[in-house]
């Protein structure tokens, strides 16, 4: 029953919370004997020998969790709920006039399968809050003035709270080239340089990234110290399907072909979904890194990330229908939004 109500990854994180909190690696300790278990069908559950969240979902909710469980009972749906009315607040500012505004907040909040996503809680609006919380201030870090220590508290936010993200779930990482490139929308050499003002504001990047960079190993660093190959096994060779216990074959992608043309003998057989990944996305990336030299503004790097995503997972193992939802919201954001003509306030 477990399965229509809710996505067996917020049961599993409420289990991980309680794990965190009595001082329990995560990514060591199984979910057999958690509520997890009752999740799904036999077959497919897998899930319950990996957790395949960053620490930042779990590290976040706890302090939730503990105030839940004193005042009787908790449901890891409200925090994304919270986040999530938050972000819808906060987004409309990222909109160019008052009319994209509403047609944001319209696709945003009225977006079917990130619906869903919060309903079953599915934690990719958890995700894309913290993403849009590092645009907000990267936004207003880009009107605080030309010199890029202008507006300077308004880029260490932004930082962070990507920080945050890409600390949250790995989604969050194919934003980074794009991203790196927005810290750099106040340099004036470098859409004119070619490849050559890339390659030269790798260092400007990363004198700029770097709470990004703190954030992100504040949070993972003491996992992969406590056991580095627990946690890679969980957050990334789980779904890619290697292992006894790997994540199935499933989803809308092109997955689907291999399932059909029997180049597999089941859906947990293996095949190397990495070539097609690599051959369709590398072309694309360093095509948008182009052109968002060219056009360096919030919108571009919206549309680019989304787009990059979409092609990335249609090519992978899996390609899940909350996943369309997450893309989807980044497609609006890219509509909605224009760095040079978006308000300040």
């Amino acid at each position: 029953p477990a399965s229509y109500t809710h996505d067996g990854g917020v049961i599993q994180t409420e289990a991980t919370i309680d794990f965190f909190l009595s001082g329990r690696n995560p990514y060591v300790e199984d979910y057999t004997e958690t509520p997890m278990a009752e999740w799904g069908f036999d077959e497919y559950r897998t899930a319950l020998y990996h957790y395949p969240y960053l620490p930042w979902t779990f590290v976040f909710s706890a302090p939730f969790a503990l105030v839940g469980q004193a005042l009787g009972g908790y449901d890891q749906r409200i925090v994304y709920l919270l986040l999530w009315a938050i972000m819808l607040i906060l987004a409309a500012r990222l909109a160019r006039d008052q009319r994209t505004q509403l047609g944001l907040v319209m696709l945003l909040g009225l977006n079917p399968i990130m619906g869903l996503d919060v309903i079953f809680g599915q934690n990719d609006s958890f995700v894309l809050a913290w993403i849009v919380f590092s645009l907000l201030a990267w936004q207003r870090w880009r009107k605080a003035g030309p010199s890029p220590a202008d507006g300077q508290s308004w880029l260490w936010a932004s930082t962070i709270c990507y920080g945050l993200a890409c600390a949250s779930k790995p989604t969050a990482w194919f934003l980074a080239p794009f991203y790196a490139l927005l810290l750099l929308a106040k340099d004036d050499s470098f859409a004119a340089a070619g490849w050559l003002g890339i390659l030269r504001g790798v260092p400007v990047v990363l004198r700029r990234v770097w709470p990004a960079l703190a954030v992100f190993g504040l949070l993972v660093g003491p996992y992969l110290v406590w056991d580095a190959a627990a946690l890679y096994d969980d957050v990334w060779r789980w779904s890619s399907g290697q292992g006894e216990t790997g994540y199935q074959i499933w989803g809308w992608g092109a997955s689907n072909f291999v399932l059909a043309l029997g180049l597999v003998t089941d859906r947990f057989g293996q095949w190397p979904f990495w070539i097609v990944q690599v051959t369709l996305t590398l072309p694309v990336l360093l095509w948008f890194l182009h052109r968002q030299q060219k056009d360096n503004t919030l919108s571009a790097a919206a549309w680019h990330y989304a787009i990059l995503l979409a092609i990335f997972f249609y090519g992978s193992r899996f390609l899940n229908e909350n996943y369309l939802g997450y893309i989807l919201a980044f497609m609006a954001i890219g509509f909605a939004t224009d760095s040079e003509d978006a308000p300040a306030a």
